[in-house]
């Protein structure tokens, strides 16, 4: 085996402050206490350890996890969690795969991140030979694999429903280890018999039946044995001779026996059981249906069988019959469309009657495959969760929350349940039971603060299990959120060192990646290696070529880098690229975006209030952030600056026609229509009256005069200009039912502060009701939030 000398350098991360030169910056969101509490230290490169060598096993394996169905257990987790790790995963947890092996040729510190300091440490002293060396990484190996048997695992059994009712045992196959096993002795014996004679049917069963209850190490070996293959051979040519309740009983031997999914048996049996379907039991096809998901085969014909017979036997499903047929549906990742209505009619009609785990099993198999379900269900499953939550499995309360965040529905009741109950149980959920947790409050803009600490609590010592798709979703809910725990430092950073460790994984899923990197912008943390890596070409060319529409997402990480990282010196998104993500993003804000009412009403007033389109602009100032700013500008005496002349309407009335721009003028223009004017020519334009003086609360004055042929250059600052950014925000833009930002919204006014704009809020519980009030009210509100008296002296 051979060994790798790897050096190992922490990597660097920018962290970005929210200090302002031009204004004290307070928190724009209701972040937490402990965040408060807090004060940014100034971004810089972290600098690591003097540079040492660690020893790794090169081993030629595939990224898995390991299965347990015990994972869930109470206590366990937590019990046996090693605590004092100080730092130091087992060396066997971070074993590279193939890929990981190659990373640090694409990608320098990818392996040398994924591997902690050695239990113990290494002696100091040079190790003399390469012999010393395997010798002494195989025992670190050796001792990683004992303290990984005694961590928790990441798989949960999906198949925990079926204990509930004794009458799943004829629809489910059991692929627990048989309570009497046979003496090896009588499984050579069988198989030298199968050399000696053709056997009938019913003798050929009986040998498949025995062989499964031989010992498990006996049947490791059955596959490779050239007699076995004989057997099977025998029972592939007779396979029309056997009766189905016999035929189902050999491919039920198949799953003890661990026949390979591409075995010739089974195609047979496959197409035996195509043919004989619809002379089948209801009970019978969803065993043998159970049986192939147990072998882990891919039966789409068959399954289409099952369902179309399903379909016209519907009124005969019983309960547990209706339950294993969603499981199997799941399970295929396979929903038949003709089925939806009778799925949600028939969960209607036995709410009351399933399990609570069986409700997480239906919900399991509808998130699985992709099933729509209508809010009305949804909703009166979680009625009665939110009642028996403490009665419930963790596993089967996640299965749930899979289809709530799926259905995109809100439910308070279950949620405020969801906070008392589930807090003191995530320390024994498994990794991914605690990120769909995660991901269910992030999804539904939800924010619960105990839940959020529990879960950055618990994930640091449990990082390692994380695949990158779970690391991702940690980093994008906290960052959705805008949430930074109390323990952010080790929380961030256990993480940031798990997304090197799978770096190798980025390549198959770009999106798991952009998801990473998009949650740490949002808290103002940007690794600078892994984001370099992220806006290479060759993987910039690899999200282009993803089943998802990541470009939205590689933009937004690409501008946000210029913004807040002046010192970055990797690589960049190419200006044709921006250019081209710049006109997607705006062609899809000129249909979605700009026309919404609320921000219509406001940039039509401003327009009024102010004197024409040419002194308001409803745009994207920062098209990456994916939503709108109303621009207004002013003049640090007050008056308001015109600067929209790409609005055909206002060029032609401020250069082509040459009109002055007078004092005389621009008092009729805010104060409204001179006395000698008829209403017709002024149409239906309000104007606040101009007060020469300004207001008795120190208001600046509307109005004043550009000389003439002053026109500012679009795009130019002009001196002593003030920039105003108004927000016209909605409650996606919020946590649910607060006023706390979301990550995304906190990353766009930070960075219009970082460009010397002055951001406005016009929040939709002050805007919203006022949209139903009178214009001049509407116009009273803007003129306060555009001409606040905080606001020229704060620029």
């Amino acid at each position: 085996m051979a060994t790798v000398l790897m050096c190992r350098r922490l990597p660097r991360l920018s962290r970005v402050t929210a200090i302002s030169t031009t204004a004290t910056s307070e928190a724009e969101h209701g972040s937490s206490k402990s965040k408060k509490e807090k004060r940014d230290k100034p971004g810089a490169a972290k600098t690591g350890t003097p540079a040492g060598a660690t020893i790794q096993l090169l081993k030629p394996q595939d990224y898995r996890v390991l299965y347990n169905p015990a994972a869930y257990a109470k206590g366990r987790a937590g019990s046996q969690q090693h605590g004092d790790r100080d730092g130091s995963q087992a060396l066997g947890d971070t074993f590279a795969s193939p890929g990981t092996a190659e990373a640090p040729q694409t990608f320098p510190t990818a392996s040398s991140q994924a591997l902690p300091p050695v239990r113990n440490a290494l002696p100091k002293a040079k190790i003399g030979t390469l012999l010393e060396q395997t010798v002494l990484a195989t025992l670190y190996k050796e001792e990683a694999e004992k303290e990984k048997q005694e961590l928790h695992d990441s798989k949960e059994d999906p198949r925990a429903f079926q204990k509930g009712r004794p009458e799943y045992r004829a629809l489910a196959c059991d692929s627990a280890e048989p309570a009497q096993t046979l003496p090896a002795e009588e499984g050579d014996w069988i198989l030298q018999s199968v050399a000696g004679c053709e056997g009938s049917p019913g003798v050929l069963r009986d040998y498949f039946l025995k062989l499964s209850r031989l010992p498990a190490e006996r049947r490791a070996a059955l596959v490779s044995d050239p007699r076995f293959s004989t057997l099977c051979h025998r029972a592939v040519t007779a396979i029309r001779l056997f009766s189905t309740p016999d035929l189902i009983q050999i491919l039920k031997s198949c799953v003890p026996l661990a026949v390979p999914a591409s075995h010739p048996l089974l195609n047979a049996c496959e197409a035996e059981f195509c043919r004989r379907a619809w002379d089948m039991g209801l009970e019978q096809l969803l065993l043998v249906a159970d049986c192939w998901r147990c072998l882990e085969r891919s039966v789409p014909s068959y399954l289409g069988i099952l369902f179309s017979y399903t379909n016209l036997h519907w009124k005969d499903l019983t309960l547990p019959q209706f339950v294993q047929l969603l499981y199997i549906i799941g399970e295929g990742r396979r929903s038949p469309a003709d089925l939806a209505q009778k799925v949600e009619s028939t969960i209607l009609k036995h709410l009351d009657a399933f399990t609570l785990e069986e409700l997480g099993a239906i919900c399991l198999g509808l998130f699985k495959s992709v099933s729509g379900i209508s809010e009305r269900v949804m909703r009166r499953i979680a009625d009665r969760v939110s009642l028996q939550m403490e009665d419930m499995s963790t596993y089967a309360l996640v299965n749930v929350l899979k289809m709530l965040r799926y259905t995109r529905m809100d439910h308070l009741p279950l949620m405020r349940e969801l906070g008392r109950v589930i807090p003191a149980r995530i320390p024994a959920t498994n990794i991914q039971g605690i990120m769909h947790i995660a991901l269910t409050y992030s999804s539904l803009h939800f924010f619960d603060e105990d839940v959020l600490a529990a879960v950055a609590t618990s994930l640091p010592s449990k990082v390692s299990y994380c695949r990158s798709k779970d690391a991702a979703k940690f980093l994008w809910s906290f960052g959705c959120l805008d949430y930074e725990p109390p323990n952010e430092e080790e929380f961030y950073s256990s993480l940031i060192k798990q997304l090197h460790a799978k770096l190798h994984e980025f390549s198959k899923f770009p999106e798991h990646l952009l998801t990473a990197l998009l949650g740490l912008a949002f808290v103002k943390r940007f690794p600078e290696e892994l984001i370099d890596f992220a806006l290479r070409e060759e993987f910039v060319q690899k999200t282009r070529g993803s089943k998802y529409e990541l470009n939205k997402d590689l933009f937004t990480l690409g501008k946000s880098v210029e913004i807040e990282c002046p010192t970055y010196q990797g690589s960049h998104l190419t200006p044709q690229l921006c250019q081209e993500f710049t006109e997607m993003v705006s062609s899809f804000a000129e249909r979605e975006i700009y026309v919404r009412p609320e921000i219509v009403e406001a940039t039509s007033l401003l327009e009024s209030m102010l004197g024409g389109p040419e002194y308001v602009k409803n745009h994207m100032i920062l098209p990456h952030t994916r939503s709108s700013d109303v621009e207004v500008r002013l003049a640090t005496d007050g008056h308001p600056v015109p600067f929209n002349f790409k609005d055909p309407v206002a060029a032609k009335k401020l250069r082509d026609v040459g009109v002055s721009l007078t004092d005389d003028l621009m008092s009729q223009l805010i104060q409204g229509r001179a006395q000698n004017q008829s209403p017709a020519e002024v149409g239906n334009e309000a104007r606040i009256p101009r007060q020469e003086g300004g207001d008795a609360t120190g208001t600046p004055c509307l109005g004043g005069a550009l000389p003439a042929g002053a026109e500012p250059k679009p795009g130019l600052w002009q001196p002593g200009e003030v920039r105003l950014a108004l927000q016209v925000s909605n409650r996606n833009h919020f946590c649910y039912g607060s006023r706390r930002l979301l990550g995304l919204h906190c990353l766009k006014r930070r960075q219009l502060r970082l460009l010397g704009y002055v951001v406005v809020e016009i929040p939709f519980w002050e805007w919203f009701p006022l949209l139903k009030r009178t214009r001049s009210e509407k116009l009273s509100y803007l003129h306060y939030k555009v001409f606040c008296p905080a606001l020229l002296p704060r620029a």
